[in-house]
This record gives structure tokens, sequence and C-alpha cells, in this order.
């Protein structure tokens, strides 16, 4: 079975999309109409409905030289629903849409669909429509993610106060650190395909990496406990760049504090083992799809609860800047050196 490949030719687009989305189970009540007709109909039953998209393109934003095509069917949602995390709303339906070369046979797409199916189950979301397309060069997805909040629930960036604490869940900078260990690998490999790849053991990075998840569990936390953010924004850029957002569209300026910062001790030792450096993976790293969130200080004793959500500064008036104050108490200016989709690599 192992080494069949399947036209997608012999499919034809349509038959593409049936084999694929074949054995989908709705589990949303206000998905109507799914898969399977003209468009799909949704009933949020008066909740207020929140959009997000995505383009992925291979060779921009994944190498499929070392990302597993499960692995990117997964992501390519958890991305998605990350940003509908972000607005304090809960996902309910997505859409998907990929450009394919005839590279890929239909095995290799039913690989690509059943991490995408993975990560609807796992976070309760139905795939209710798509578009399959032939793309002349490389892989392309398009993922169009649908969520609900209750009337005016939604946090939006801009909103944050003077004196609101700024608060990060998980940790970061593990993702970042290891794309440079997949990258490094596969100079290695490009060298000298004789040579294996070598994880070292670096299971978290890589997982961090190709295979994150969305912070669900910190929107419910927040709801579980009453505390409504006053801004809040999923950190796939990296914190600095996505602080400096919160504070340009609140006009605020900020403080940071490097010993606050929550870093993984895979992620420290990882660093020092490439000659990074841990705080500078941190600021700077992307796609960590951890959620940066203010609040009010009042809310701080209900956080204390919560071992996954760190206090790491607070909001400033706009004449105080974007400061940075290292553990040895130096202060710099934050700066977007954050990942740039737009920088040439």
């Amino acid at each position: 079975m192992e080494n069949q490949r399947t036209e997608i030719a012999s499919l034809g687009e349509f038959g593409l999309i049936d084999h694929l989305t074949r054995n989908f189970e709705i589990q949303n009540a206000s998905t109507i109409v799914a898969v399977g007709d003209d468009a799909a109909v949704i009933d949020h039953f008066g909740k207020q409905t929140v959009i997000t998209t995505d383009l992925l393109l291979e060779g921009v934003h994944f190498d499929l030289m070392y990302t597993p095509l499960k692995h990117l069917g997964y992501k390519s949602v958890i991305v998605n629903l990350s940003d509908v995390y972000a607005m304090n709303a809960t996902p309910t339906q997505i859409t998907v849409s990929i450009g394919i070369t005839n590279r890929f046979s239909v095995e290799a797409l039913n690989e690509f669909y059943e991490g995408l199916y993975a990560a609807c189950e796992k976070y309760g979301v139905d795939l209710v429509g798509g578009d399959t397309s032939t793309s002349h060069k490389g892989f392309v997805i398009s993922v169009t993610a649908i969520g609900e909040v209750a009337p005016e629930k939604f946090v939006r960036r801009s909103t944050a106060q003077k004196g609101d604490l700024i608060c990060v869940s998980g940790d970061l900078g593990a993702a970042f650190l290891g794309l440079t260990l997949l990258e490094r690998e596969k100079k290695i490999y490009l060298e000298n395909p004789q040579v294996q790849p070598d994880l070292e053991n670096e299971d978290y990075i890589v997982g961090r990496m190709l295979k994150p998840e969305a912070r669900r569990d910190t929107v419910k936390f927040l709801a579980d406990n009453e505390i409504i953010p006053t801004s809040m924004m999923d950190v796939s850029d990296g914190l600095s760049s996505e602080i400096l957002h919160i504070c340009k569209q609140s006009n605020l300026g900020c403080k940071l504090y490097e010993e606050k910062l929550p870093i993984a001790e895979q992620s420290r030792k990882a660093a020092f083992k490439f000659g990074l450096d841990p705080t500078v993976c941190a600021l700077n790293g992307g796609e960590d799809y951890e959620l940066i969130f203010t609040m009010k200080q009042e809310d701080y004793d209900k956080i204390t609860l919560n071992e996954k959500i760190s206090v790491i500064g607070y909001m400033t008036d706009i004449s105080e800047g974007t400061k940075f104050i290292t553990k040895a108490g130096n202060t710099f200016d934050i700066t977007a050196q954050g990942w740039n989709a737009f920088e040439q690599h």
C-alpha cells in the first residue's frame, strides 16, 4: 500500500474534493450546511461572527523538505484558530483552499487532510468549504476561520489602558529555535545527503515549530475567571513586534522585563547550544502562537493561579516609549526585529 500513487487527474476536481471530505462529521450547531453544496450556511444564533484568513506559501512559510504533510495540515488550521482565540472568540468553522502541482499524489493530499481533520476534531471546528486548483509552482494553502463571540465580548489590539499588566501565555522562542535546528540539519543534508538528520532529542523545540497548538485553554481560563482582557493578539511574528502593535494601536508605551519572559528550559539549553541568546529568541522569534494580552491590575490575583500565564510588564504613557529592562537593569528601546514576511531571507 505504501508505494501506491494515485494521480490527482484521475479523480478530477469534484472527485478530489469528495474524496478528501468524505468522512467529515459536523460538530457545531451553528453549521447548517457544510461541504457539498454551492456555499455553506452558518447561523450563530445571536452571537457576533469573527472571520480571519491566512495564506501559506511553500518556500515562504514552510519547507516540505522537513515538514511532514500531516503536520502542515494541522498547522494550517492552528495558525487561523489562534487568530480567532486572539479576539477572545471561539472558532467554529473553517474553509480550506489549496493550489497543488502534479508532484503531489492523492495519497500525499490524504496526509495533509488527515492533519487538517485532526486539528478540526481537537478544537471542535467544522470544515465547511474550500477549493482546489492547479498551481504552477509550489503548494499554496489558504485557510479562513470563522468564530463566534457573545456581543461586544471580542477583544481588539487598540483598547489597552495605561497601567494595564502585559501578560503572555505559555513560553516563547521555542518555535524559532526548532526552525533554526531544522534549517541547520537541512543545510548539512544538502551538502552531504549520506548524513542522517540528527534532531538531537530536541523534540520540544521541533514540535513547537512543526505542530503548534492554539491557546484555547487561555481563553477558557480568562472566561472562567471573569477576566476580560483590555487588548489581545497572538504571537505569530515575535513578542517585540506584537507588543509594538498593541502600543501603536492603543497609543501607549510599555515596559517589559527580561527576568519575567517565560522561556522553557529546553529552549534555553538549545539556544546556548546554537550560540544564541534565549532572550533574543523569546523577543524576536516568531510562530509561537501564544497569546499576548493586557488586563487591569485588579485582576492580578486571579492570574497568579495560572502557571501558564506570565506577567511580563505593564503599559505606560506614550511619552515613556516602549522599553525593555534587562536583568542587569539596563533599559533598551523595543524594536520590531521580529520575523517579517516581506524581508528577504
